[in-house]
């Protein structure tokens, strides 16, 4: 499960003598038997000697330097126990009694982590898993807590907040009663990460196939509120408690997208971006389904919309009609079914527009008086643009040179890389298996 591109780091520095581990998430998902998102490499050759084993290596950092080694386009992160301690570790923990040098130092890099889970150390070779925090009863018991005590290990990096609810939703893990407590009371201190901090985060959440589960949590500890309060608002409208086991309209077309991604195969943030617009357009005013379709459809196709109307028509598939979003269906001419498409079309980027104007947002943080005051909005500029561009072609008709994707394989390269064809094709599939599922039932 160690992809070639680790291997390849790990086998240089051992061949030269030094000593070798994987740390952190990695280890946790070796050991759950799933794919971990990214390998980290640490070992006990100082970084400038890294650099002179691989050629195409730089270092990286200043506070806490790394290197970052390219290999096969990939780059594998290696920190070095020469530099990973520095006054990293300042809280009173008791040392265990009778340990060696060696032991010693991988003691202390473990306690730099932040949660007990992401405080194993695996030697390769040696085929040992040392863990010194209780990681392993951690896993098995489906937790995750902090290292240090919670409060002062949230208070000390509030991202902490967010890495631990993107690491117990993806992996189904709950919160340590205490962990819990501090996550919820310390929520508001996000603020304090700058937006490409907050983009990043909310990224590995949406993007890589635990997209609903994260909505739930963030939902259930008061984080929406404050990162994404348009759909905060959402929640409340619908009466949606805190620790709702039920689903909504967001949350299944959120678990429709997670069933193309994992977390060695993201889609790229435009996908989701789109996904919220969307929704937020359909909650705002509700739609009749097969102008959702119709749209979907013209947003697939790359604009040509009397392919995508034609189809929409001939829909005979029952719509779920559990959401609120969208209203019974009723008998649309061809020109009428145009302009409810254009009509949709202009509400949707309307939504996304909101969303990324700092007054609209801190309006609908209006709506949370118990919450902090924000106006926070972490999509940036180049996101927006591209995330326009899915919708565009609806607007403005059939794009020159553009071609629909064919067949139902997804490239999950393109998809990553955020490729146009591959991002509207998803989008469409997402939309139609969360307005017309598949029926289940003998019929």
């Amino acid at each position: 499960m160690i992809p070639r591109s680790t291997r390849v780091v790990l086998n240089g520095l051992n061949r030269k003598g030094h000593r070798v581990y994987l740390v952190g998430g990695c280890v946790r998902d070796l050991i759950l038997k799933q794919k971990p998102k990214d390998f980290d490499v640490l070992t006990s050759a100082e970084l400038g000697e890294v650099k002179r084993i691989f050629s195409q290596c730089q270092i990286v950092g200043r506070r806490f330097p790394i290197c970052h080694v390219t290999v096969d386009g990939t780059i594998v992160e290696v920190s070095s126990f020469c530099t990973s301690s520095r006054g990293r570790v300042n809280f009173d923990m008791e040392r265990p009694v009778g340990y060696e040098k060696e032991d010693y130092k991988r003691w202390r890099n473990c306690l730099e982590r932040d949660f007990t889970i992401n405080g194993l150390m695996l030697d390769p070779y040696a085929k040992i898993v040392y863990d010194y925090l209780g990681g392993l009863e951690d896993i098995r018991k489906a937790k995750v807590q902090t290292v240090k005590p919670s409060n002062i290990s949230l208070s000390e990096d509030c991202a902490r907040i967010l890495r631990g609810i993107r690491i117990a939703s993806r992996l189904g893990f709950s919160f340590t009663r205490e962990t819990a407590r501090d996550v919820k009371n310390l929520s508001y201190s996000v603020l304090r990460l700058d937006k490409g901090r907050h983009l990043m985060e909310m990224n590995y959440m949406l993007a890589y196939g635990s997209a609903e589960s994260s909505l739930r949590l963030l939902w259930r500890f008061g984080l929406l509120d404050i990162l994404l309060p348009f759909q905060a608002a959402y929640f409340v409208r619908s009466r949606f408690r805190r620790r709702d086991k039920r689903s909504n309209m967001l949350l299944c077309l959120f678990s429709h997208m997670d069933k193309f991604l994992a977390p060695d195969t993201p889609c790229h943030s435009s996908l989701w971006v789109a996904i919220l617009a969307f929704h937020k357009a359909l909650s705002d005013e509700p739609r009749d389904p097969v102008v959702v379709a119709a749209f979907s459809l013209a947003v697939y196709n790359g604009g040509n919309m009397s392919e995508a109307l034609k189809i929409a028509r001939m829909i005979s598939r029952p719509h779920d009609a559990g959401f609120n979003e969208l209203l019974e269906p009723c008998t649309l001419d061809y020109e009428e079914l145009k302009e409810e498409v254009l009509l949709f079309d202009n509400s949707v980027s309307t939504a996304l527009s909101d969303m990324t104007e700092e007054d609209y947002v801190s309006k609908a943080m209006s709506a949370f008086p118990k919450a902090p005051k924000s106006d926070l909005v972490f999509i940036s500029p180049q996101l927006y643009f591209r995330v326009r561009k899915i919708f565009e072609c609806v607007r403005m008709g059939r794009q020159k040179d553009f071609v629909p994707k064919q067949g139902s394989k997804i490239d999950s390269e393109l998809l990553t890389l955020g490729s146009l064809e591959e991002v509207r094709h998803v989008f469409a599939r997402v939309v139609f298996d969360t307005v017309y599922p598949v029926s289940t039932s003998p019929e």
